[in-house]
């Protein structure tokens, strides 16, 4: 809000020392409209502080402070401490964000709450003991069966407890010391020790799962120019109808559809458009690697296309992100995003009037200032809903609701999987990071945008969200650390010149003994090699222009020092021999051909045998 009216940034950060009149009469929060009018929202003397800066997929109820849940002997602290923290945020810290001032208020409720049930009523007397035993309540519900906290959570209650501490040294009641002075939130929670573990927070959808809900959302969006024709054939018959009673405008609507050939009712088709609206999130969140509250910042006329000089076309898509104040961002997508857009564009496009109408009606009824641009903020978004509890009134489909319909959208395609918003980002990374590996399991042509150097695709575009592409290199080295962990697999039988270098390298002892310990040996072959599948073996080249990637695949098996041949490729290759023995016996190939097959099923024979199989019994 830097842009906020002078009297409202000049405020002090400090209640200390104001008379209550003053204090109470502090501004809080303001909202500005369109039309450039500013608002006061909530003064620190109201009970609930309404805040701004959220994104627009937030529900209207996770905005507010709620100074009523506060325990009653902690009401004063709790808002002279929260007062501070929104205005200066923490010692060497920048001011926080509206989403973290709400995390940081939850965490001092909770502990307010432990204090009052111990029969203590001020901040200086919450000892490093009574802290320390909160700490202990806290992580003993990780891993619980009920009530259960991840670590996470865990580190972000305790720093909120870190923090009080800090900001009730400016007040009349300080916390007599550091809750932990021997620790920190991130030590005691073990939220250090999880990441440090390479435990993600955010799980992939399974590929399986994965596949079948893109391709059933896929399958709804192929259906889509039908289903919105027939809504448009019910919205005009409504405006026809106009002084009708309901009873006769519904048989008129249902003899309308049945003449079409929908014969499932009217609500059966207004279900099938609001799952419509599901699919397109679920296609374009696919693709796009975007983060929930990005999309919900996706607005009418937001994708556009540009041409290289060769003539390539490339399709970005425009939208905000506050994760890390990058503000104005793009991203490449495919053309099946830009289908599920331009439905989308049409899907919204009857609420996008609706909300129009309302935000003039509150200007005529001369409505809050708040009210208005509470209402503004949503205009033209293309994921938008009637708000359940408020009729007329349209905004941008909340997380948890997303949440919500994605798991039944998935029940009823039989797909055993409860995917959330989140997870979508991460699979997406996944899928890319496959494209660049050549392990790309489905959806070969939704992803095959990302089939190009990445560094060059960044270079297309400076607006890209550069975060994704690093989100990507974290899957792709991932992935590189699981190979080579099977590599290195005592166990582990390998073909190809390097995979046979290597096999004999990890038996050698003066080899391991290099490492730290086998974890750190695995990082450090995957960092310092060039990884990359294609189809029949990996390819360490560190360019493309090798012959096993092309016209001679099987030189790869023929003691090419670039690759590696392992246990996984051996069903290819089984059918490899099979086909060149029935090669064999025509005889129309020529003296050439002859040779050329004698010579790979020499290779061949000479692979398997190397990874433990036996080709003879391949052709019984």
């Amino acid at each position: 809000m830097s842009n906020a009216p002078a009297y409202f940034l000049e405020q002090p950060a400090l209640v200390k020392g104001l008379v209550a009149e003053q204090r109470d009469a502090l501004i809080i929060s303001m909202r500005k409209t369109s039309e450039r009018t500013w608002s006061i929202v909530s003064r620190y003397g109201d009970q609930i502080w309404w805040l701004s800066g959220f994104t627009t997929n937030v529900r209207k109820s996770d905005t507010r402070l709620d100074f009523d849940r506060v325990a009653p002997e902690f009401l004063g602290i709790a808002k002279e401490t929260t007062y501070r923290y929104m205005r200066r945020g923490r010692e060497g810290g920048k001011r926080p964000k509206s989403s973290s001032i709400t995390n940081h208020f939850k965490g001092v409720v909770e502990f307010c709450r432990y204090l009052s049930n111990l029969g203590i009523s001020r901040l200086s007397d919450a000892t490093t003991l009574v802290c320390s035993s909160y700490a202990q309540t806290l992580t003993q519900r990780i891993g619980a069966a009920k009530s259960s906290l991840r670590p996470s959570t865990v580190s972000k209650r305790l720093e909120s407890i870190e923090a009080l501490h800090e900001l009730s040294l400016h007040t009349d009641d300080p916390m007599p010391s550091h809750p932990w002075p021997d620790s920190s939130a991130s030590h005691i929670s073990g939220y250090n020790k999880s990441r440090r573990s390479g435990d993600r927070t955010t799980p992939l959808i399974p590929h399986e799962q994965f596949a079948q809900l893109f391709q059933a959302a896929w399958t709804l969006v192929q259906n889509a120019d039908h289903l919105l024709a027939l809504r448009d054939v019910l919205a005009e018959i409504e405006r026809a109808a106009y002084g009708l009673s309901r009873p006769t405008v519904n048989a008129r609507k249902t003899k309308s559809l049945e003449g079409l050939g929908w014969n499932q009712g009217i609500k059966a088709l207004q279900v099938e458009i609001t799952r419509l609206r599901t699919a397109c999130y679920i296609i374009i969140a696919s693709l796009s690697g975007c983060r929930v509250h990005e999309l919900a910042f996706l607005r009418t006329g937001c994708c556009y296309s540009t041409e290289s000089a060769d003539g390539d076309r490339y399709w970005w898509m425009r939208s905000r992100s506050s994760k890390t104040d990058e503000g104005h961002t793009e991203w490449m997508i495919p053309e099946s995003a830009v289908t599920a857009i331009k439905i989308m564009e049409r899907w919204s496009a009857p609420l996008h009037v609706e909300l129009n109408e309302e935000i003039d009606r509150l200007r005529r009824e001369g409505a809050a200032v708040d009210a208005i641009a509470d209402a503004e903020e949503h205009m033209n978004a293309l994921f938008v809903g009637q708000d359940g509890g408020r009729r007329f009134v349209v905004r941008t489909v909340a997380t948890q609701h997303w949440n919500t319909v994605l798991e039944e959208f998935a029940n009823q395609h039989g797909i055993k999987v409860r995917p959330r918003t989140h997870q979508f980002r991460r699979t997406f990374a996944n899928y890319a990071a496959r494209s660049q590996f050549g392990d790309l399991r489905y959806l070969k042509r939704h992803f095959k945008h990302w089939s190009m150097d990445m560094t060059l695709g960044y270079a297309l575009n400076e607006d890209q969200e550069m975060a994704l592409y690093l989100e990507i290199q974290d899957e792709l080295d991932d992935l590189k650390e699981y190979v080579v962990a099977d590599w290195l697999s005592p166990v582990a039988r390998l073909a190809g010149g390097y995979g046979v270098n290597l096999a004999n390298w990890r038996s050698r002892e003066e080899n391991i003994v290099m490492f730290k310990n086998h974890g750190a040996m695995v990082r450090s072959i995957a960092q310092s090699t060039a990884i990359r599948s294609n189809g029949h073996a990996w390819c360490t080249a560190d360019s493309h222009d090798c012959a096993g990637n092309d016209i001679d695949p099987l030189r790869c098996g023929d003691g090419c020092s670039n690759a590696v041949v392992g246990a996984e490729h051996i069903a290819m290759y089984n059918s490899l021999y099979c086909d060149l023995e029935r090669l064999r016996s025509c005889d129309d190939i020529g003296p050439g051909g002859t040779a050329r097959v004698e010579r790979d099923l020499k290779r061949c024979r000479g692979l398997l045998t190397q990874l433990g199989h036996d080709p003879l019994k391949v052709t019984q």
